[in-house]
């Protein structure tokens, strides 16, 4: 019997002004669940998948994946890979996948082990409306409708905040030019995730876009509800076997007695802490093994833990550690470690300690992005490593991967608003954070590393950055505490991660997870004035180290000049198929960028060099005017005088009375140094040497003997032929020393 076709059906609803419209049954009916998300002419194909039973009895976690496909011929474009086809996902798509994620996840019944996958696949981009958040909205969208078990729905928007207005689904300018940009996912009672990029913006801008993203959410949830109430299917029933019965948490905690509090008692270290819990775990499955399952004593173990580390916290208001909950680990910095890098700090808090390294070098070294973005380039880089000896493990090293990609995403964004302009700092810049130890929040670690390195450098930043991990534990009569600088037993045990980073005068990157639904506003506002305490307190330790940015970059960094080229000149820069700036380029040992607005930035080490290409570019790109003086080679010898390439592709003519007594000694390939005489109505240059040196003008280094002065090689100034009409064609450069060696004004 024939399948019938299903006949599409779509809601849409007005958020904030803009058109949303939500769509299933006409993409991808075999999947669970598939939705087309639509703003504008921006579309993604969210759809989800469960597999029919679960991957295997003993894992203890969510196989969970969301992948972000990014398809050039969404912006009408062909890739630019050596295949020209898409591959690996990109910073972008896996940053997108990463909020997708952590979204959805929390939200799904624990126990649930069946394989779940979430396809995001941009169909249409229309460079104005971002896709990310769409593919959000759409995630929950498919889950809704699909027989997948949620705890649902959720929605996601992004809120910008321009000229002191807040702004729902921005515009790539929108969001480009605001001070906050912000991605918000909620269910209609509690916030669920938050980033965001911004400018050192207020706790109080924070709060408040936050509600506002909240407000714009619940009516985003209401559109997934009604296509849920159409086409929905009846969730599936799977036994998920995952609370701990009564009976075996009362047995475990007979067993375990008072070791818990005799070890917390003891304030440990991370490695005493695991050394106690390994053991207690030990002695509890040997003394239970006959009774109960693998499973079942895991999970009464792991909820007698969190018991006991929580409810310490909550009644005693002190830490694992011995900590107050306000309390940061004890902090040390240190600068210039490594003699040849540009720039490096060392940031150490408690057990977590990251170095951060810094490297400049010419723009051309400006990473590419071959995205469905507008932005093509990317300046500023950090990348972060996280190695698995920080953590005291054994395992095969791997290219990096989603979390070390959005840890070091993080810390871009905490850096780049103290960033000088590109006017002002003519390099690209990139930072490698270590990881050498960890304890948590190595990614604030990160930012304060990166903070000092900078500084170390020389790079002008505008103010230091500094950056702390918040946790939050909640009880269930609404009782609270929240933690500052978490480490990693309370990001694990709790029930909210918050990093904030930012200067003394505001926020300039957060990052929020929450696994609760009892954090209200009147908490979230606690816990940033809190963490702003923290980072000021971590700032004025940075300080003691080092307060001021180096008057002077390393030796070992390139150096760099910029300048501004008429735009009509770049062509003689550049040159037939690029040979005068190579030429230039090999000479001098040198980067040449040439930018289309007529930017040219000239990197190197050397000094001499570096200022050896500078005059090599505006020799070759300035209008020659009458007193300008130049050395140049002799390139053609005539009856009445010879010929000086003055530039690459421009020549002068120096007749003989103008010479001086080097006249019966002039050979091809000789250098003069000239003085522009005149420049005729044709743009014809007229040169002298006598006008520099007088009848008494030193001896011009001469080259190999190649035939002397031959006064038959023309018979007129113009028997050269028609360059510009009188001067013959091009020649390009000769190679290094090819062009004429601009020296002076007038």
């Amino acid at each position: 019997m024939a399948t019938e076709l299903s006949s599409p059906v779509s809601v849409t609803s007005q958020i904030d002004g803009k058109t949303l419209t939500l769509e299933t049954g006409k993409l991808a009916n075999q999947a669970h669940g598939s939705v087309v998300v639509t703003l504008g002419e921006t579309m993604v194909l969210a759809t989800a998948v469960m597999s029919s039973r679960p991957r295997a009895e003993d894992i203890d976690f969510l196989p969970l994946t969301v992948d972000y496909e990014e398809r050039m011929y969404s912006v009408g474009k062909i890739p630019g890979s050596f295949f020209r086809r898409e591959g690996r996902p990109g910073q972008d798509g896996i940053l997108a996948s990463r909020l997708t994620d952590r979204s959805i996840r929390p939200l799904f019944p624990k126990g649930l082990h069946n394989d779940i996958q979430i396809t995001l696949t941009i169909l249409s981009s229309d460079m104005e409306n971002p896709p990310e958040v769409l593919g959000m909205i759409g995630a929950s969208a498919a889950i809704g409708i699909s027989q997948i078990p949620f705890n649902g729905p959720i929605a996601s928007c992004r809120i910008a905040y321009l000229d002191g207005q807040y702004i729902i689904h921005p515009t790539y300018e929108q969001s480009t030019e605001s001070t906050l940009s912000m991605v918000v996912s909620s269910s209609r009672d509690a916030i669920l995730m938050v980033e965001a990029g911004a400018n050192e913006v207020s706790e109080e801008v924070i709060l408040e876009a936050i509600g506002k993203a909240q407000e714009a959410n619940a009516a985003t949830i209401g559109l997934i509800e009604e296509l849920a109430n159409k086409v929905g299917k009846p969730k599936v029933e799977v036994d998920y076997d995952y609370a701990a019965s009564d009976a075996v948490v009362n047995k475990i905690k007979e067993v375990v007695g008072t070791r818990w509090s005799d070890l917390l008692a003891k304030n440990p270290g991370m490695y005493e802490m695991d050394d106690g819990e390994h053991q207690i775990s030990a002695l509890v499955t040997e003394a239970l093994k006959e009774d109960y399952s693998k499973t079942e004593i895991g999970e009464g173990f792991k909820a007698v833990f969190r018991e006991a580390v929580r409810g310490r916290i909550l009644q005693e208001h002190v830490r694992s550690d011995g900590r107050a909950l306000d309390q940061v680990r004890p902090i040390s910095c240190d600068t210039g470690l490594l003699p040849r890098a540009h720039g490096t700090g060392l940031f150490t808090r408690g057990e977590t300690q990251v170095m951060s390294i810094v490297t400049v070098g010419s723009l051309s070294l400006k990473q590419t992005i071959d995205s469905v973005g507008p932005d093509n380039t990317r300046r500023f880089m950090h990348h972060y490593n996280f190695p698995s000896y920080s953590t005291g493990e054994a395992r095969r090293a791997m290219s990096p991967g989603r979390r070390e990609i959005g840890h070091g995403a993080l810390a871009e964004r905490a850096i780049m608003p103290v960033l000088p302009s590109e006017d002002d700092f003519p390099y690209a810049i990139r930072i490698v954070s270590e990881c050498l130890s960890s304890n948590g929040s190595t990614s604030m670690g990160s930012v304060c590393g990166s903070s000092l390195s900078l500084m170390d450098a020389g790079i002008p930043i505008k103010a230091p950055v500094a950056g702390i991990a918040m946790g939050l534990i909640t009880g269930e009569d609404g009782e609270y505490a929240i933690l500052s600088d978490i480490q990693g037993i309370e990001d694990f045990l709790g029930d909210m991660d918050f990093k904030v980073a930012g200067t003394a005068d505001g926020v300039n990157a957060l990052q929020m997870d929450v696994k609760t639904t009892h954090l209200t506003p009147a908490i979230l506002k606690e816990a940033l004035e809190q963490a702003r305490q923290g980072r000021l307190h971590i700032m004025s330790k940075m300080n003691e180290s080092i307060s001021e940015v180096r008057d002077h970059m390393s030796e070992h960094a390139p150096k760099m000049i910029r300048m501004k080229i008429d735009v009509s000149k770049i062509g003689a820069l550049i040159g037939p198929g690029g040979r005068v700036i190579r030429a230039i380029i090999e000479e001098t040992g040198t980067t040449i960028n040439v930018e289309d607005d007529g930017s040219v930035t000239i990197g190197g080490v050397d000094s001499t060099m570096l200022g050896l290409a500078q005059s090599r570019v505006d020799a070759l790109t300035r209008d020659l005017a009458i007193g300008d003086i130049f050395t140049g080679k002799v390139v053609r010898l005539t009856n009445f005088g010879a010929f000086v390439e003055l530039v690459p592709g421009k020549d002068g003519l120096i007749r003989n009375g103008d010479l001086g007594d080097i006249e019966e000694d002039l050979a091809e390939g000789q250098e003069l140094t000239v003085i522009i005489r005149e420049i005729d109505s044709q743009g014809r240059v007229n040169l002298s040497r006598k006008a520099l040196f007088g009848d008494d003008s030193p001896p011009a280094p001469r080259p190999e003997p190649s035939g002397g002065f031959n006064r038959d090689r023309g018979g007129d100034r113009g028997g050269r032929g028609g360059r510009g009409g009188d001067r013959g064609p091009s020649r390009g450069p000769g190679g290094p020393g090819g062009g004429g060696r601009f020296q002076g004004g007038r």
